[in-house]
C-alpha cells in the first residue's frame, strides 16, 4: 500500500490557496520526513513548477518520490513534440503521472476528438514516458461516472494504458458524485479484467471523498492519493489526515510507522500555516476539537474509560484530550485542568464548587471559557490565589480621530505600576485595539522583555444579545502567540473597547504566567 500525496498540485487548487516555490520545497521536505511515498510536485509545464522541480532535486530526500504531472498528448500531435509530454521529461523526475479521458462525453464534448484517437493519445504518451525508462502512473480521469455511462469504453482506455506498459493505473472520481458502494463495486470490476496494480483519487464534493477512497482500498487498490487537510478544488480531495490514520490504526496496514503517525497533527498545521489556511478545529484526528469533551457526562465516562467516548488515542496521531470548561461540563472538567496545572482540587471540595458556580455565573453573563483556555487558566488561579500580579493599570485612553489625508488613525496612552515603578506610554495602531496591544506591551517590556516574542494572531468580536441594539453586550475573543504556543483570551462588556482590554490583559498575563512557570 502506498501514500500519494497531491497537496502541491490538487491541493493548491484549492480556493484561498497560493503556494511559491519556497513554499512547495518546504512542504515536500515535511512530507518526506514524514514519510509519504510520493509527492506530487506539479505541471513542470507551466515555468514556476518548473523551478520547483528543478531546485527540489537539491534536497536531500529520503522518503519520497517526487511526481511530475500532466496530460496525455494532445489530439492528432507527435507525441515526442507535445509541449506537455516535453514539459514532464523536462522535470527529470523518476515518476510521472499523466491523466487521460475515461469518458465518451468528454472525448467528445471537450477533446473533441474521436474514440480511437484518444485510445492512440492514452498508449502513446504511456509507452513514449516508459521509453525514457520512467515510472508511470496513469490517472483514469472520470472513471466513474465513464464507467456508469459506457462501460465498454472505459474499460478500453484502461487496456491502452496497460499495453503501454504503465506501472500503476489510478482510477479518479474527479467529480465528486459516486457513492461507496458504486466506487468497491467499480474497483472489483477492474481488478478482474486489469492485471496491474490499482489506485484511487477521489474528490469531496458529496463529503465522501475518504469514504470512496477505503471503499476502493477495500476492493483492491493498493495506492491512495489524497492531500493534506482534505484541500483541493470546489470542495476539496480526499484528506490524508484522515486516510493515513483509518489505514494504521482501522486497518492496520504499515502505510507509516507509529512514530511517524504520532507527527500527524503537526504535519495537518505546517501545512495550514504554509498555505496560510486556518486550521479546521473539526477535522477528525488532527483538529483541536477532535478529541475535545464539553458535555458532564461525557467527561466524567471518559475519566473513568476513555473509550468509552473516544474511539482511539490522541496520542497516537499526536493530538491531545481536552476537557473544555463550561456551564455545562460540570465539575470534573474543573478538577482535570487544575491536575494538568499542578492545583490540588477535590471535585467535591468548597473551592471546586465555588469554582464552578463561578464559571456558570460568567458564562450566563456572556463569557466563553471553551474557547478561551488562556482566561479560564488565570480565573482559576486567581481563585486559588495562586495568581502573580504583574502590574497595576492606573488608566488608559483611546482616541480614533480622520486626518487630513483621509486615514484614520488609533492612538491608545497607558498609564501604569510595575513593582512600584510608574510607566507612561502612547502606542498608534490600525485601530483601536491594535493601539492598546502595541501600548500596553510597549510600556510592559522593559520590565518583561519575554513580551517582544508575543503577537496578536487573530481577533473575533461578537454580539451576545442582538436585541439589545447598540447597548448589547459584545464578546471579544483573542488569540495571542509566541514562538512554541497560542492561547486564546476572552473578554466580555457593553463596550468593545473594554472587552478588548480584557482580553488583552489576559493575553499578556497568561504569557507572564507562562514564562515565570518555565524559567522557575
Amino acid at each position: 500500500m502506498t501514500l500519494y500525496d497531491t497537496t502541491l498540485r490538487d491541493g493548491a487548487q484549492s480556493e484561498g490557496i497560493s503556494l511559491s516555490v519556497t513554499d512547495k520545497l518546504r512542504i515536500t521536505e515535511r512530507l518526506d520526513r514524514f514519510g509519504l511515498h510520493y509527492v506530487e510536485g506539479g505541471w513542470p509545464a507551466n515555468p514556476k513548477d518548473l523551478e520547483y522541480f528543478r531546485k527540489v532535486r537539491q534536497l536531500p530526500l529520503k522518503r519520497a518520490t517526487v511526481v511530475a504531472f500532466g496530460s496525455t498528448r494532445r489530439a492528432h500531435t507527435r507525441v515526442s513534440q507535445d509541449f506537455v509530454v516535453r514539459g514532464l521529461l523536462a522535470a527529470k523526475t523518476r515518476a510521472v503521472t499523466v491523466f487521460g479521458k475515461s469518458w465518451d462525453l468528454h472525448v467528445h464534448e471537450v477533446l473533441r476528438t474521436s474514440l480511437d484517437e484518444n485510445l492512440r493519445m492514452i498508449h502513446e504518451t504511456v509507452a513514449h514516458l516508459k521509453t525514457k525508462r520512467l515510472e508511470v502512473i496513469y490517472d483514469a480521469e472520470h472513471f466513474f461516472d465513464a464507467y456508469r455511462a459506457n462501460p465498454e469504453y472505459a474499460m478500453k482506455t484502461l487496456r491502452a494504458a496497460q499495453s503501454a506498459g504503465v506501472d500503476t493505473i489510478v482510477l479518479c472520481d474527479t467529480n465528486g458524485g459516486s457513492l461507496p458502494e458504486q466506487v468497491s463495486s467499480t474497483v472489483r470490476a477492474v481488478a478482474a479484467q486489469i492485471k496491474i496494480p490499482l489506485g484511487i483519487h477521489t474528490h469531496n464534493d458529496m463529503e465522501l471523498a475518504v469514504a470512496n477512497a477505503m471503499a476502493a482500498v477495500e476492493a483492491g487498490c493498493t495506492q491512495v492519493q489524497g492531500t493534506i487537510n482534505g484541500y483541493g478544488e470546489r470542495c476539496g480531495n480526499a484528506n490524508l489526515c484522515s486516510i493515513i490514520p483509518i489505514l494504521k490504526v482501522k486497518l492496520g496496514l504499515p502505510v507509516i510507522t507509529d512514530e511517524r503517525l504520532r507527527e500527524l497533527s503537526a504535519l495537518s498545521r505546517f501545512v495550514a500555516e504554509v498555505c496560510n489556511m486556518k486550521p479546521l478545529d473539526n477535522q477528525p484526528f488532527v483538529g483541536e476539537s477532535a478529541f475535545a469533551h464539553k458535555g458532564g457526562v461525557h467527561i466524567n465516562a471518559v475519566m473513568k474509560t476513555p473509550r468509552s467516548y473516544e474511539h482511539m488515542e490522541a496520542e497516537r496521531v499526536g493530538n491531545r484530550r481536552r476537557l473544555l470548561v463550561s456551564e455545562l461540563g460540570g465539575k470534573t472538567a474543573i478538577v482535570v485542568k487544575a491536575r494538568h496545572l499542578r492545583l490540588d482540587l477535590g471535585k467535591d471540595t468548597p473551592t471546586t464548587k465555588k469554582l464552578w458556580k463561578l464559571v456558570q455565573s460568567l458564562e450566563h453573563q456572556g463569557y466563553h471559557f471553551e474557547a478561551a483556555e488562556g482566561s479560564f487558566e488565570l480565573l482559576m488561579r486567581r481563585a486559588l490565589k495562586k495568581a502573580r500580579r504583574f502590574f497595576d493599570l492606573e488608566g488608559f485612553r483611546v482616541i480614533v480621530e480622520r486626518t487630513a489625508d483621509d486615514r484614520l488613525l488609533s492612538e491608545a496612552t497607558i498609564k501604569l505600576r510595575v513593582n512600584g515603578v510608574t510607566e507612561h506610554t502612547a502606542a498608534e495602531g490600525n485601530g483601536p485595539v491594535h493601539a492598546l496591544d502595541r501600548a500596553l506591551r510597549k510600556a510592559l517590556q522593559e520590565f518583561y522583555p519575554t513580551l517582544a516574542q508575543m503577537h496578536l494572531a487573530d481577533f473575533k468580536v461578537r454580539v451576545i444579545d442582538e436585541q439589545a441594539g447598540t447597548a448589547a453586550k459584545v464578546r471579544v475573543l483573542i488569540q495571542s502567540r509566541d514562538a512554541k504556543d497560542a492561547w486564546w483570551t476572552v473578554g466580555v462588556s457593553e463596550n468593545v473597547i473594554e472587552a478588548s482590554w480584557q482580553a488583552l490583559v489576559d493575553s499578556v498575563e497568561y504569557k507572564l504566567t507562562k514564562d515565570a512557570g518555565s524559567s522557575g
